[in-house]
């Protein structure tokens, strides 16, 4: 595997053997985990429990787990393209709450180390546990690949996380060889490879890192001809591959996607993660009991989004990605 660089015209397949998948969803940490009428008070007894129906404790947890489903569903990202995975997951479940946070005063994680990444990603989860969330959505492969064992065992509540689309694209494939647009760690990740051995045995993997891509989108530039030579540039090692798939392993990729299929003239199948990571999440919800469905007095879910750099900046960007008007609030972590 090659990463992109002003010398590099084609990236090397990848081939290695590596230990079997972790799961990559849910694991909950049963330490921090409490009935809702459990208490440490020293004033209430056993006995007088004993007096209560059935019927009275099977209300009380109806009633807790009712508001547990009206809490939001955290959303992060390094930046903004977890928007793209916020869009689909709006799709999905529009009657949800949102909370986003996008970490652009430490962007872009793809240049960082995993204990940076590490740090961050837990930062960004104790701030959207704060602000209620009942479900975090690491809408970062970058983040995922790197912190999402360690979130799952230092947080209780579920996560789901982005997984490069290396699966469909082995079945979409009819040339045997599909690319992967990533950033640098995420191109260069053991993770990678373990899905190339799981799903795409056989198959040959062209992979890039393609960091300047992820500064474009954070500038809200998604089309144009600077960004059209920029996405030719960076794609150019998967055009000499000769691969007939492209997975998009970076989530603000997805932003650019009109750029891409027009460079490839539609014939080359563009494959990215969003929808499957939205089907997951109310997979999720729906066996833990958590979804907060519509009633005739509910409306449509409400969004709030924070950053942790300049506000106005991402307002502008977020506008733009989501196609409705966006106001930012800033939160250093």
């Amino acid at each position: 595997m090659h990463n992109l660089n002003s010398e590099n015209t084609t990236a090397s397949p990848l081939y290695s053997r590596g230990d079997p998948l972790w799961s990559p969803w849910i694991l909950r940490s049963p330490s921090n985990l409490r009935s809702p009428w459990e208490s440490d008070s020293p004033n209430i007894y056993p006995a007088r429990d004993a007096e209560r129906s059935q019927h009275a404790f099977d209300q009380e947890r109806v009633t807790t787990r009712d508001q547990q489903a009206a809490c939001p569903i955290g959303v992060f990202d390094s930046g903004a393209g977890g928007l793209t995975i916020l869009s689909a997951l709006r799709r999905e479940l529009p009657y949800e709450h949102y909370v986003y946070f996008g970490d652009t005063a430490y962007c872009p994680y793809g240049m960082r180390s995993d204990t940076e990444i590490i740090e961050l990603s837990q930062r960004a989860c104790q701030f959207l546990i704060e602000q209620g969330a009942k479900l975090i959505v690491v809408a970062c492969n970058t983040a995922s690949q790197a912190a999402l064992n360690t979130l799952r065992a230092s947080f209780s509540i579920p996560f789901v996380g982005v997984v490069p689309a290396v699966k469909p694209a082995a079945h979409a494939t009819k040339k045997g060889r599909i690319g992967v647009a990533a950033t640098n760690q995420a191109a260069k990740a053991l993770y990678l490879r373990q899905l190339i051995d799981e799903f795409a045995d056989g198959i040959e993997v062209y992979a890039v890192g393609c960091p300047e891509l992820v500064t474009l989108v954070e500038m809200g530039a998604l089309d144009g001809p600077v960004v059209e030579e920029a996405v030719r540039h960076a794609f150019q090692p998967l055009f000499n591959g000769g691969v007939d798939v492209i997975v998009l392993g970076c989530t603000h990729f997805p932003a650019l996607r009109p750029v891409i299929e027009r460079i490839t003239e539609h014939r080359v199948q563009v494959i990215d993660s969003g929808s499957a990571v939205a089907r997951r999440t109310h997979s999720v919800l729906d066996a833990e009991a958590l979804i907060r469905h519509a009633n005739l007095h509910s409306s449509g879910g409400e969004l709030q989004i924070w950053c942790s750099g300049d506000s106005d900046a991402f307002s502008t960007v977020a506008t733009r990605l989501l196609g409705y008007p966006v106001v930012a609030s800033q939160r250093e972590i």
